[in-house]
């Protein structure tokens, strides 16, 4: 081998070398590029709150809210009106006037004004005291309040309802799993069985029975995968996610297993259920309610400032060479002596309005008592379930073993092998069953307790 000929192939080797590495570098770079992001149950609650147009409908009738309120305290500002008008007559107005010269012959017709009138007015008011305005200046926090305690619900009830969701959908992922194991598992049984028909051990019952239980398999995975379709829809629906789009969720099982612990020692506080806070609100504005109708006897207060510009010519063109202002201030006062007593009735109203808003406290403690103690009764019996489920598919699987092995000795009939096998994918299937009731009425507890949060 020539010299010349070794150093082309050592040229050659190292040019596919260089090729190699970096088509290798691209190729891990489409795969790491490539990656699919996982959500967790925060990711997604925190792409809802960022992409759900109820939650910005709810940003915005909180600015709604906010609006009204300084409208209302708008009122208490000084109002300031120009007003300008033209006026031509085509006949003058007459004053009937006595005939001083000679009273004997009678009163005298006088035309008064001039012909062409232009008045230009401002005026300013300032509310001094008025029951409407005065309620508004000390109710508007309330308002406020009330607005963010509303956004603060819903968004409540759909962290709630996206939770659920969430487990759902896991969940149903999982129980595809199983039916993929049992899928797995019955084909090894009906090769099984095929070769001990095969070899003449058996007849050809067993490999029948095979067939159908993993027949009947592949159509139970085919409904577990349509309902992983369902589930996910919804939940791309409460986080208004592209419908086209992938959405691959996070799962880790020793997560939710911590997850559904709870600490169950300590009772529900009124104070910390956000319906309880919005009936607080609503009491004091009824109460506000109550204040206002108490004021409506009381007398409004304005005072008010007026500049007038009165041009007048019978001369149109010279209307507006000369002016003759004029100007008042002053105070109003305004006090309706008598409106059918409309006044007292609207206050009889208001009270009994406010009387019996404050009996709503007694309802809303015995349904948040109500639902503690259902959640909580629920919570505790689905956590003794799922415990006893996970001892369940330990069963289950050494049942399943040993008469599997059993029969590949020929001691026991195949029928036992379908049964046993049935069991664990049962006990697979309540096991997941039983975490999803056990992550919701967990959540049931949570919102009971006041402790669900919306800080995302």
């Amino acid at each position: 081998m020539t010299l010349k000929y070794r150093i082309s192939l050592i040229i050659k080797y190292l040019l596919f070398l260089f090729i190699f590495v970096q088509f290798s570098g691209l190729y891990a770079q489409e795969i790491k590029t490539g990656q699919m992001n996982y959500f967790s149950l925060e990711d997604c609650i925190h792409y809802a709150f960022k992409n759900q147009p109820q939650v910005k409908q709810l940003m915005i009738a909180e600015k709604i809210a906010n609006q009204d309120i300084n409208i209302a305290l708008s009122d208490w500002l000084p109002q300031i009106t120009s007003t300008a008008s033209l006026q031509h007559y085509l006949k003058q107005p007459v004053v009937i006037f006595p005939n001083f010269s000679d009273p004997s012959a009678g009163k005298v017709e006088v035309t008064t004004g001039v012909v062409n009138n232009s008045p230009i007015q401002f005026s300013a008011s300032q509310t001094i005291f008025n029951n409407s305005v005065y309620i508004a200046g000390k109710t508007g926090k309330y308002y406020s309040k009330r607005a963010k305690q509303t956004t603060k619900e819903a968004l409540i009830s759909m962290v709630l309802n996206i939770s659920k969701s969430y487990y759902s959908v896991l969940l149903s992922q999982q129980q595809l799993k199983i039916y993929n194991e049992d899928i797995n598992r019955l084909k090894q049984s009906l090769n099984d069985a095929n070769a001990l028909y095969q070899s003449g051990s058996t007849d050809n019952i067993d490999y029948k029975r095979a067939s159908i239980s993993l027949n009947n398999a592949k159509a139970q995975k085919l409904a577990a995968s349509e309902e992983i379709k369902v589930n996910l829809s919804f939940l791309k629906q409460m986080m208004n996610y592209p419908v086209d789009s992938i959405l691959a969720l996070e799962y880790d099982s020793s997560s939710l297993n911590q997850e559904i612990l709870i600490d169950t020692l300590h009772g529900p506080l009124d104070q910390k259920r956000i319906e309880y806070q919005l009936y607080q609100t609503n009491l004091m504005l009824q109460k506000s309610n109550v204040q206002y109708y108490k004021l409506s006897y009381l007398p409004s207060l304005t005072g008010f400032a007026n500049y007038n510009l009165i041009f007048q010519n019978d001369q149109f063109a010279d209307l507006y060479k000369q002016s003759y202002p004029n100007s008042t201030i002053g105070l109003t006062l305004s006090f309706p002596i008598f409106e059918g007593n409309r006044r007292s009735f609207d206050l009889k109203k208001a009270r009994l309005q406010y009387e019996s808003t404050t009996l709503d406290s007694m309802n809303l403690k015995q349904q948040f008592n109500s639902e503690y103690t259902q959640a909580l009764a629920k919570y505790k019996s689905s956590l003794y379930a799922y415990k006893l489920s996970l001892d369940n598919i330990d069963i289950a699987k050494e049942v399943y073993n040993t008469i599997k092995l059993q029969y590949n000795e020929g001691i026991k009939p195949y029928l036992e092998v379908i049964v046993s096998e049935t069991d664990l994918r049962t006990t697979q299937i309540n096991n997941l069953n039983d975490l999803f009731v056990l992550l919701s009425s967990k959540l049931d507890v949570e919102k009971a307790l006041g402790n669900i949060s919306t800080n995302y």
